[in-house]
């Protein structure tokens, strides 16, 4: 023995980890370029994947993380979209100002609507959420408290103002999509490495287990529901001022079925796999308009193929990950 102290070596799981974050970081910042493209289609399309990599990001945290299945999501996606039209064009808010309280009345709901459901398994779980969907579009269409504006919706959401500056253009948009973007990567590579992560991965693996341990199963479980509704309402915010519109339409039951399909499909607990899969379902139907309504039956099938193929979906979270 020399007496010399060895240094462990870093392992391969770190390695990938650094070498994903790196390579996500890059893209990241290669997207900054995109508002100087000639054609502002891009731009939109590059606002709307943001947006729908938050709410994709936010189902993963109660489906791909906790291992809850909720087919409801689209519930607390639309809460925030809606909370913020109702305050702006009807309370005269101005949009930032609408954020906060959109995010806490997601979050609130989905900390109360998962208290008394989170003990369910499986399929009963899956019942309970489609069930608070189809209420949640029902209150919409009848308009209840003369506030939602019915089926129709509500129009002309205003744009939101920075020291006097109105974000109102396409470019303006997608840098503010593009950083609340940024904020929930960081947040949900926090989250991996964090206590509740980690616990949240430890319940979703062996919930009796860890239950021994003294895990307090149903009240993690309620904080991912939570955290998971607070950035579906964070997108609805978003969502609701890019479209400067909201209706009923774009939070019915398929949305929620969409959301649920981009983690299984993607991979459930990847960031990559979720990101992709955001590409595939909601970005590429807008390259290509024409075949824009056939997306639920190409990826429909896309999803049997890759179920069968790959059943831990196309990127598929790395072994050991969060542990």
């Amino acid at each position: 023995m020399n007496g010399a102290v060895k240094t462990p070596a870093a392992s391969p799981r770190r390695g990938r980890w650094s070498v994903t974050a790196g390579i996500g970081a890059v893209l990241w910042l290669a997207g900054l370029a995109i508002p100087v493209l000639p054609d502002q289609t891009w731009v939109f399309i590059a606002s709307l994947f943001a947006v729908y990599a938050v709410v994709a990001l936010s189902q993963d945290i109660v489906l791909g993380r906790a291992g809850m299945f909720d087919m409801g999501h689209a519930v607390y996606f639309g809460v925030g979209a809606y909370v913020t039209a109702i305050l702006n064009l009807q309370f005269g808010w101005p949009i930032f100002a609408t954020w906060p309280l959109a995010v806490l009345a997601a979050t609130l709901l989905g900390a109360l609507l998962a208290a008394p459901i989170v003990r369910l398994r499986g399929d009963y779980l899956l019942v309970a959420t489609i069930g608070f969907n189809a209420i949640f579009v029902l209150v919409l269409n009848n308009n209840v408290g003369g506030v939602t504006g019915g089926g129709d919706g509500l129009f002309g959401v205003g744009a939101p103002g920075l020291f006097g500056w109105q974000l109102g253009s396409q470019g303006a948009m997608f840098y503010l999509n593009w950083l609340a973007f940024a904020f929930t990567l960081w947040l949900i590579l926090n989250l991996e490495r964090s206590h509740l992560g980690r616990t949240l991965g430890y319940l979703k693996l062996d919930p009796l287990a860890a239950g021994t341990l003294g895990v307090n199963a149903a009240r993690y479980r309620v904080l991912a529901f939570a955290l998971g509704a607070a950035l579906a309402g964070f997108a609805g915010t978003l969502f609701a001022t890019l479209m400067s519109a909201v209706s009923p339409g774009a939070f019915f039951f398929t949305e929620s079925v969409t959301l649920f399909a981009i983690v299984l499909v993607g991979g459930q607990g990847s960031i990559p796999g979720v990101l992709l899969g955001t590409v595939l379902m909601f970005v590429v139907p807008q390259v290509f308009r024409g075949f824009a309504e056939y997306r639920y039956f190409v990826f429909g099938i896309a999803m049997i193929v890759i179920m069968v193929l790959r059943p831990q979906g196309i990127w598929p979270r790395s072994k050991g990950a969060s542990r």
